[in-house]
């Protein structure tokens, strides 16, 4: 059996020639802290918590997939309201028992979940 201890990273693709417009959306927008370095495949690495989020340039990214990371946060109210405070929209789906969430998209049409536990 494996015994997972966490999640390390996560990696998103954009497509080709967008590179420095996520560097402005997750660096400048989200402020989240860019890694340096010369990354594998040119990709560029940010830190989210205690992970680290890759994103490289790729022929054939796909967009507006269901697909997604759930990030859980601290406060989602002040998330949701820093999100719209940079006009990033927010969606919202199903309940879930017991956790608040939302979600919202990159510009290339990468989907994230921000959920908070309910205290109970």
């Amino acid at each position: 059996m494996i015994v997972f201890k966490r999640i390390d990273h996560i990696l998103i693709t954009i497509p080709p020639r967008s590179k420095e417009m996520a560097r402005v959306f997750y660096g400048d927008l989200l402020n989240l802290k860019e890694i340096p370095g010369n990354h594998p495949k040119d990709a560029i690495w940010f830190e989210m918590g205690d992970i680290q989020l890759h994103i490289r340039e790729e022929e054939g990214h796909q967009v507006h997939s269901e697909r997604h990371p759930a990030f859980e946060v601290e406060d989602l109210e002040f998330a949701k309201k820093f999100l719209e405070k940079q006009s990033i929209s927010i969606h919202y789906s199903s309940e879930i028992e017991n956790r608040q969430r939302c979600f919202f998209r990159d510009p290339f049409g990468n989907r994230f979940e921000l959920l908070e536990y309910k205290n109970e």
